[in-house]
């Protein structure tokens, strides 16, 4: 698979910082309420991807992963990471820096 999600240069910046202070890292994005509609950033090895989700790609050195029930709904849009003010997921590196990861989207055509 073609990798189905990038990042903009300001989520690339955070993620070198979040590294810089946390080591390797990975994403996962499930789709759930609260925290689960926003990607997650974890230190690797202290999230276990599940036998149902799903590889998109990398952003940077990081894996990014998506639900298979998420993946379903979404397998022909490509996933845009950004950053915007606020305040990240409970769990995610990305809390207390008063900016955050959001995802952004792009329909891409069925082949």
């Amino acid at each position: 698979m073609n990798d189905k999600v990038s990042a903009t240069p300001a989520a690339l910046e955070l993620l070198r910082e979040i590294i810089e202070e946390h080591g390797p890292v990975l994403f996962h994005q499930s789709g759930g309420c609260c925290d689960g509609s926003s990607p997650m950033c974890f230190p690797q090895g202290d999230f276990i991807v599940g036998d149902n989700d799903v590889l998109l790609g990398h952003i940077g050195d990081a894996p990014f992963y998506i639900s298979a029930s998420q993946f379903e709904a979404w397998k022909h849009t490509d996933l845009i990471i950004d950053v915007v003010p606020g305040r990240g997921g409970m769990f995610s590196l990305d809390n207390g820096r008063e900016k955050r990861f959001l995802t952004r989207s792009k329909i891409c055509a069925v082949r």
